[in-house]
């Protein structure tokens, strides 16, 4: 947690309704201290969530975001990943969160806070107050990893999310599978029928773009699009 020790890079998220794909979202991922176990991802969490610190490095990692992505040209829509375990405990994260925003220069209706589900908020009454206190900011709501774990139906009633973001494992090999083809297309009539919107996870080839496409979802990231970028080959590659 000493200040320079993580790193942000962006994973842009584009709409593929139209005949040229465009620039929907970025989301925003943190990297651990270069050169030890931390820095991939998922061992950085694997090892706060056995720690229970995920409200103190959730209040870290989204200052870094925000504090890298306030430099970014133009306007884009950020992604921000926070622990739902962080929204049921740490009942000043709202306003902390909206505070660094502040400060970057980032008005609340570009934000989404995307809810990490590795664990069910224990205070369901405060993190429903914490969800109601960002969209009354401005700020949208996105559930990942739909289709696993605990990003199940109860948490669909809880979180009402604005983007549903649908698992990586429903759309590998979707093109060839019809049970995952029926799930998508079951997932993606659900959403739409809520007047949300669902993100596919994980699209890396055109076989599974055109299996998410058929199911009606026209928000897609991954490989086939773009890897996770620093803020200076996000420019470089000109997504913004």
């Amino acid at each position: 947690l000493t200040p320079g020790r993580l790193d942000v890079v962006f994973q842009p998220i584009f709409e593929v309704s139209s005949t040229r794909p465009h620039l929907f979202a970025l989301e925003c991922l943190i990297r651990g201290p270069r050169g030890t176990n931390a820095e991939r991802l998922s061992v950085l969490f694997e090892y706060v969530r056995r720690k229970r610190a995920e409200a103190v490095v959730d209040r870290v990692c989204v200052a870094t975001a925000l504090a890298d992505a306030g430099h970014l040209p133009g306007e884009p829509r950020l992604s921000l990943n926070v622990h739902a375990s962080t929204l049921g405990r740490d009942a000043g994260f709202p306003s902390f969160l909206l505070d660094r925003a502040s400060e970057a220069r980032i008005d609340p209706p570009r934000l989404v806070v995307e809810i990490v589900e590795h664990s069910p908020p224990h205070d369901v009454p405060s993190f429903r107050r914490a969800l109601t206190l960002l969209r009354d900011a401005g700020v949208a709501i996105a559930l990942d990893d739909v289709g696993l774990g605990e990003s199940n139906f109860k948490m669909f009633v809880d979180v009402r999310p604005d983007i549903y973001k649908l698992d990586r494992y429903l759309v590998s090999g979707a093109w060839s599978d019809p049970y995952r083809q029926v799930i998508l297309d079951s997932l993606a009539r659900m959403v739409r029928r809520l007047e949300a919107r669902a993100v596919a996870e994980g699209v890396e080839d055109h076989h599974e773009l055109a299996a998410v496409e058929a199911a009606g979802i026209d928000l897609v990231q991954g490989f086939l699009f773009a890897r996770p970028l620093s803020s200076a080959d996000l420019l470089a590659a000109g997504y913004l």
